[in-house]
């Protein structure tokens, strides 16, 4: 299993932003010296919610100071980007960084940020489709050229050239069926946020893996989830946690989202909010879907983190992890000491795949 850090740029903790994003940015240098295998930004814009509008430079930064960590926008959002500059800085800092981007792609699912960039949100699932593919050419083929509803781009050589790429190196957020049907269709890695209880996300998941077997040819490869992590030593600190940090970040989600908005309802690829709002109206409102959305994500103990990976795994089969370790304002020394803890004693175990059986070793191992 490969196992990353994402950054989610969430800034509640008063700071500047200046001061606020040099140290959110070197969290994931921190994260090769302490093993993870992946590097990944998101892009927001406009709000304290997330404040990275450029995940690529932020991972520039990070690769002239890491040696071997993979660096993964995760994701460009790609309405809010012309194909042809996505193409080209993601070969800039594949060069520059010797071979180590995985490009992530997703199509964005905040009103407010399309508004911010004068685009429709109705139109992003058909503004994601056509740049994907020029996006995927581009970087195969080493040209750009797009005759498309919305993209017209004369054929141009892409400099430096992209070198060694294949849609095994590209991922997509895919958190919808349309999504999920794009993402095997196209050949690529699927990337999902954890939202709550994964049972109701496995006709996606599955529908998925059928599609990429009989498109490819071959099997689908394991899907990565992004998780949003509290890992401490004792119950009295996960129920401290829980509260003070994930709340404040659950409840951004819910309203940069605007989840249960009247808008999602007429747009059929966003069916996903349309759910998790309807989750915050049913009986039990917030409280429920928060408790639900607690489920889904990796909360607990080192012991406890285990245990939720094998239920985890036991129903969505194998998949890989980026973990956000720093939200809700949480003090960077916790969220230092957080990770720290996870790459000692949580990944070692993700990494083995120790079987089901070894309960009483895996307990030991994690609490030494």
């Amino acid at each position: 299993m490969k196992i990353g850090v994402h950054m989610g740029y969430q800034n509640l903790r008063g700071e500047s932003d200046y001061d606020f994003f040099r140290r959110e940015t070197q969290l994931m240098v921190e994260a090769e010296a302490m093993g993870f295998d992946f590097a990944a930004a998101v892009e927001h814009h406009f709000t304290d919610y997330a404040a990275c509008p450029d995940p690529i430079q932020a991972l520039s930064w990070v690769a002239a100071k890491t040696k071997t960590i993979q660096l993964m926008p995760a994701a460009v959002i790609l309405p809010w980007n012309d194909p042809l500059r996505v193409v080209e800085k993601a070969s800039m800092l594949d060069s520059l960084s010797e071979g180590r981007v995985i490009l992530g792609m997703g199509r964005g699912a905040a009103r407010r940020e399309f508004n911010g960039f004068r685009e429709d949100i109705a139109d992003s699932r058909e503004m994601f489709d056509e740049a994907a593919v020029i996006i995927m050419e581009g970087l195969e083929n080493g040209y750009v050229e797009a005759d498309t509803k919305h993209y017209k781009q004369p054929r141009v050589d892409v400099r430096p050239r992209p070198q060694g790429w294949s849609r095994d190196r590209m991922v997509m957020v895919s958190m919808s069926p349309s999504s999920a049907e794009v993402a095997a269709d196209y050949g690529l890695k699927a990337l999902r946020f954890s939202q709550g209880d994964w049972s109701v996300s496995m006709p996606e998941i599955n529908a998925y893996r059928s599609t990429f077997q009989a498109k490819h040819g071959k099997k689908a490869p394991p899907f990565i989830i992004s998780d949003f992590v509290v890992c401490v030593d004792s119950e009295e600190e996960v129920v401290e946690y829980t509260d003070k940090y994930f709340a404040a970040q659950f409840y951004q989600v819910a309203n940069h989202y605007e989840w249960g908005g009247e808008h999602f309802k007429n747009m059929p690829s966003y069916a996903t909010y349309v759910h998790l709002g309807d989750a915050m109206n049913a009986a039990g409102g917030p409280e429920k879907a928060y408790k639900n959305y607690i489920s889904g994500n990796l909360i607990g103990t080192p012991e406890q983190l285990w245990e939720k990976h094998l239920t985890r795994k036991s129903m969505v089969g194998d998949y890989e992890i980026i973990a956000n370790f720093s939200y809700g304002g949480m003090p960077y020394e916790r969220v230092y000491a957080q990770m720290k803890r996870f790459a000692e004693k949580v990944m070692p175990l993700l990494r083995a795949d120790v079987p089901d059986d070894s309960a009483t070793t895996v307990a030991a191992t994690a609490a030494a």
